[in-house]
């Protein structure tokens, strides 16, 4: 009886601790899922050797496609862009328009500029709120719900991740998220 009497205290300990506890905000929530992106392609453009950031495929249709450097530039720009349209404001750095400043070109650059707007969206999807969620924010050319540029801007990375991991497999690399822990 005691030992059914204090697993039964427990739980409720527990769960009114749980309770208690602040539920996340719409922006903690975006942005969980955002770390994921960063992480994941942040590792992957530092994964490319420096000799084959200019790769694309060539075999088979794949005429006029971006580079792998091109694809993370594009990434960046366009997290730069969502951001600042989230948070009302220019984007900290040039960002060339959506396909990333020619001024960025090694791979040193390339990286710095991923990480730079990944710093930026952090920012931007922490900003939201229940209160800010659905005031529209200019965003591709319109008025446009801040929740729904968030949601682009997160799911947006996953088309461009999965090119460049194709990319970085055809040379020969196993992209750091697949590799064993």
């Amino acid at each position: 009886m005691i030992r059914t009497t204090t697993s039964l205290l427990g739980i409720a300990l527990f769960c009114a601790a749980a309770y208690a506890a602040d539920a996340p905000t719409v922006g903690q929530v975006l942005d969980g899922q955002f770390r994921n992106a960063d992480r994941e392609i942040t590792a992957l453009v530092e994964a490319m050797p420096a000799d084959k950031m200019n790769f694309a495929p060539t075999n088979g249709e794949f005429k006029g496609v971006r580079t792998f450097a091109q694809q993370a530039k594009h990434l960046a720009a366009f997290i730069y862009i969502a951001s600042s349209a989230l948070l009302g404001e220019k984007p900290p750095v040039d960002v060339g328009g959506e396909d990333g400043p020619d001024s960025v070109r090694t791979k040193e650059q390339v990286v710095a500029f991923v990480k730079g707007a990944f710093a930026y969206g952090h920012k931007a999807l922490l900003s939201i709120t229940e209160k800010n969620q659905m005031e529209n924010v200019p965003f591709e050319g319109q008025p446009t719900p801040r929740i729904r540029a968030a949601v682009f801007l997160a799911a947006h990375n996953s088309d461009h991740y999965g090119q460049m991991v194709e990319y970085i497999r055809m040379n020969g690399i196993i992209p750091p998220a697949s590799r064993g822990q």
